[in-house]
């Protein structure tokens, strides 16, 4: 049975210009932003202030807004997702915090390199996005290589990502990020990963010069949420806590030991994280080791690899080789015959699997 306490209204308005539109309707109305989205390319803005909540939608059809009901219940109104007066008056019905909908990969070999001079965008506070899988491989993943050009502090706001798996992996410089329930803010460190469980209620506090990040999200397009109830740091340290199923990890780098890999010819560290997810994702960095590369096929449902430092050639079955250098990222569909031939003695890669735990067969 929906009451009034399960139903909000908002104004959904269209705008041209999303960006321009924050800073007016923050600060020159005083407005609080609530929500955000995605967050590489904002097309998707919530404000509440003076007994309102405005929804601001790039794409929106129409010059003129419209009312929509925001309900807990999926049954209201018999499940229609639009009501009509008796007069003509049209009003949306939205179902409020939906569950995240993991699609279906659409598989495919996608090589991404640095040197193709790929737009930066500027996204959610200030920082700027590449998009290291244009495709997004049909809506289950986004990779962005991210970068803040000036160091200091980072206009960030306690905020949560209604997501299914997200990794944060320092590539260059450094950033200091405090988490709910994980003590006082941590430096991050080139070399070093956060995995952001669902919900993790957390804000970016400063950075320094030139910092840059590899972040993966799963599904592509998800929701960033303002909390402005809660205070960062939180009273308690709970380290092993779990939201939905996952914790928070910490990897430092300069603690884990290398091991022999998966594939001949390389080593790898296992930032913890199949195990810290319960093999939802698997991230592993990986360095030449002994013997000579070969050719092998895995079954994982997405494959994504970074290049962080060093050179080699990704030779794929029925494919031209590519030379790939740091900066390159390549997505491998499942059962595809692939080689990392020739690496430098200096290669490293970032390897984000999904899941964390599959086969791979030579």
């Amino acid at each position: 049975m929906t009451t009034h306490d399960d139903i909000r209204a908002e104004v959904r308005l269209p705008t041209t210009d999303l960006r321009a539109d924050l800073g007016f309707f923050g600060k020159v109305l005083g407005m609080r932003l609530d929500m955000i989205y995605p967050a590489d390319d904002p097309q998707v803005a919530v404000f509440s202030g003076h007994g309102v909540r405005v929804r601001l939608m790039t794409g929106l059809q129409g010059a003129g807004g419209h009312l929509c009901i925001l309900t807990d219940d999926a049954g209201f109104a018999d499940g229609a997702t639009t009501l009509t007066s008796p007069g003509g008056t049209q009003v949306e019905v939205d179902v409020l915090n939906p569950p995240v909908v993991l699609p279906d990969t659409d598989h495919a070999f996608v090589v991404r390199r640095l040197a193709d001079q790929a737009p930066w965008v500027i996204g959610r506070a200030g920082m700027h996005y590449r998009d290291l899988i244009p495709s997004r491989l049909g809506g289950s993943i986004i990779a962005s290589h991210i970068r803040i050009p000036d160091g200091g502090p980072v206009p960030d706001m306690v905020h949560f990502h209604r997501v299914g798996f997200q990794l944060i992996y320092c590539y260059r410089g450094w950033v200091d990020v405090v988490y709910e329930d994980q003590g006082p803010p941590i430096r991050l460190i080139a070399g070093d990963c956060f995995i952001q469980p669902p919900e993790i209620r957390h804000r970016v506090l400063e950075a320094s010069e030139g910092i840059e990040v590899i972040e993966i999200g799963v599904p592509a397009e998800h929701i960033t949420e303002i909390d402005h109830d809660m205070t960062l740091p939180t009273p308690h340290l709970r380290p092993d806590r779990e939201w939905q199923g996952q914790k928070f990890v910490f990897n430092e780098a300069a603690k884990s030991h290398f091991a022999p890999f998966r594939l001949a010819g390389f080593q790898a560290r296992d930032t913890t994280i199949a195990e810290n997810t319960k093999a939802v994702a698997g991230v592993q960095v990986i360095k030449r080791g002994q013997g000579d590369p070969v050719w092998s096929k895995h079954d994982a449902d997405i494959h994504f690899t970074f290049v962080l430092h060093g050179e080699m050639t990704l030779e794929g079955e029925g494919k031209d080789p590519y030379r790939l250098s740091a900066g390159d990222a390549f997505v491998i569909p499942p059962q595809m015959a692939t080689r990392y031939a020739d690496p430098s003695d200096d290669i490293e890669l970032l390897e984000v699997s999904l899941p964390g735990v599959f086969a791979t067969t030579s």
